[in-house]
């Protein structure tokens, strides 16, 4: 409290403060923010090793203090920025008149990019054997951190907790306009929509959408937008209030769905499917590091953080990439894939949301020609870090080279939004691991958050390391959005990676017409649009209307005692894996 208390005395004497010393302060609090949390992780390990009762309830009564005190300091970062923001207001903000109700139209529950996590594996056809991974937790120097997760909106709408509820007559929410009827499907059905979009006199540009919405949106005006996140959040503040309850406005979106996210991770299908042409394990073993270190910058666009849409249960996502040099002119058709529609030698991807509670996203990628596959799943799990979120991911990746019988698990980084308050960033932190048991190699790749005072940002570090060897054989460093060294035992140094020449190759997706209705640009178009226009309001309505559906879908199935059916993954021991993988394709085939 002193820091407060001795700027509202500078304000008795006549001394004005300035914004530089309001942020000071501010991240003074958030010093002490982190302490405080330090020591409580102190406490916890005592109390673990402490067999004496009396000193059991001195130390929980020690505790118990601790954590007042750190909801004190949270509630004073958040009265440090009124105070900042009334010294120095944001422009073009929607103050309410006195009498008009200060309400939260739209909840969101917070997800931000990747993270990381470690999922016991499975072994099977499918799901080639994973090696164990230590868990990876969420990085010691993170902004201070509190295990509160944010409000998901389902839980957080109410009744009559809405200005704008959007219930039909009959008393059940209202739907899209499409017909429901391929809800209740197990598979895609794709015959009609191949049909008709692969009739004579279409080109590649007829069938399918390369276009990046994010395009459309000027840097200057998202950054004025996110100035605006403060004032959003302030309205909902209170004395004594748990400020894990604050929730993120709608127009922070990031028009798309989070499953389409995760496709960026091929945002440079070259190098992903580069990794099978590599005739030496060890040179594959490096390959996979450098796919793996670019998979990243793309899906950034632009400075400020701004977050995708919660992918809604049973949502899917599906896109394809055409490798440089490669026409796919009277190409053979990859009938079996998860995208039918494309040649074998395209990189296709395929994601869905395959749990609501907690949210898990299952995302699958092959080239069949190339013989290499890629599954994953990462369910997310929010935090909320004073003036920061972090999410922290419980999941991880496989990368199968299916003509050497190798399997490399992988891990991400966490995930940050800074400055939530102000002009949202994000950063990536921790350490994580890539290991292919058959071979022996290994990497250990750490993604470095930017320290309190001075510090770069986004900094990686990596090491690859030979089967039983202690020392590497190869360091990478430099920026992950930027260019990265590599420096070789042999003493060889090279440019590994340099992200900013790197050619992004977009995404093809079929266009909306050819949709079925549960894919995420059909499901999210309303919602897309209206925040393309800038009409808020009409976005907001159409999120809460998908949000109200999804609620009503899972009281009738609650009520009806059905279970949910995943459309094209099934859950094996705590993983997620595609129903039908290369590898059992190809397999099914020998036989």
């Amino acid at each position: 409290m002193a820091f407060l208390l001795a700027t509202c005395g500078g304000l008795d004497s006549g001394f004005v403060p300035s914004v530089q010393d309001f942020d000071k302060k501010l991240t003074e609090a958030d010093a002490y923010l982190q302490i405080l949390i330090e020591q409580l992780k102190l406490f916890d390990d005592k109390l673990q090793n402490c067999k004496d009762d009396e000193q059991r309830k001195k130390i929980e009564t020690l505790k118990e203090t601790t954590n007042s005190m750190v909801e004190s300091i949270k509630h004073c970062i958040v009265l440090l920025q009124i105070a900042k923001s009334t010294i120095n207001p944001v422009d073009a903000i929607y103050q309410p008149s006195p009498l008009e109700p200060v309400i939260n139209t739209m909840p969101t529950q917070t997800v931000l990019p990747p993270g990381s996590g470690h999922s016991p594996p499975s072994s099977s056809l499918t799901s080639p054997s994973h090696v164990n991974l230590s868990p990876n937790t969420v990085p010691e120097f993170s902004y201070s951190s509190s295990e509160d997760e944010f409000y998901d909106a389902d839980e957080f709408h109410q009744s009559g907790s809405s200005p704008k509820r959007l219930i039909d007559s009959s008393g059940s929410a209202s739907v899209l306009t499409h017909s429901s009827s391929g809800n209740s499907l197990k598979r895609p059905d794709t015959t009609e929509s191949l049909n008709s979009s692969m009739s004579n006199g279409t080109s590649d540009a007829d069938l399918f959408d390369s276009h990046d919405d994010r395009d459309d949106e000027g840097e200057a005006g998202s950054v004025e937008e996110h100035k605006s996140v403060i004032m959003h959040l302030l309205s909902q503040v209170r004395l004594g209030m748990d400020l894990t309850k604050v929730v993120l406005p709608t127009f922070i979106l990031e028009r798309r769905s989070l499953l389409e996210m995760y496709a960026d991770f091929f945002a440079h299908p070259d190098l992903f499917v580069s990794i099978s042409d590599q005739k030496d394990a060890r040179d594959r073993m490096v390959q996979v590091v450098k796919w793996y270190l670019s998979a990243f910058h793309a899906g950034r666009k632009g400075s400020v953080a701004k977050k995708p849409y919660n992918p809604i249960l049973g949502e899917i996502f599906q896109c394809h990439w055409t490798l440089p040099n490669d026409t796919e002119e009277n190409a053979e058709l990859v009938s079996e894939g998860p995208v039918p529609w494309v040649s074998k030698n395209c990189v296709t991807f395929v994601a869905e949301q395959v749990s609501h509670h907690p949210p898990i996203s299952a995302f699958y990628a092959e080239c069949f020609n190339k013989k290499i596959q890629f599954n994953a799943h990462i369910w997310t799990k929010s935090k909320f870090l004073g003036m920061s979120i972090g999410v922290h991911n419980i999941g991880q990746g496989c990368v199968s080279c299916l003509d050497y019988d190798e399997h490399y698990i992988l891990t991400f980084p966490n995930g940050y939004g800074r400055s939530i308050l102000t002009v949202p960033w994000v950063e990536l932190g921790g350490e994580c691991n890539i290991n292919c048991s058959k071979t022996g190699y290994s990497a250990n790749i750490v993604f470095h958050t930017k320290p309190f005072y001075g510090g770069k940002k986004h900094r990686i570090t990596a090491e690859i390391f030979s089967p039983n060897d202690k020392k590497s054989f190869c360091s990478v460093e430099g920026e992950w959005n930027g260019v990265m060294y590599a420096k070789y035992a042999t003493g060889e140094n090279a440019v590994f990676i340099d992200t900013k020449k790197l050619p992004i190759i977009k995404k093809k997706v079929r266009k909306l017409e050819d949709q079925n209705e549960y894919e995420s640009r059909c499901l999210w178009k309303d919602v897309t649009f209206n925040l393309k226009i800038r009409d808020i309001d009409a976005a907001t309505e159409a999120k809460h209307r998908l949000e109200e559906r999804q609620r009503a879908e899972a009281r009738e199935r609650k009520e009806k005692e059905i279970q949910w059916e995943t459309r094209l993954f099934h859950e094996d021991g705590e993983c997620w894996v595609y129903d039908e993988p290369l590898l059992k394709r190809l397999g099914a085939a020998k036989h």
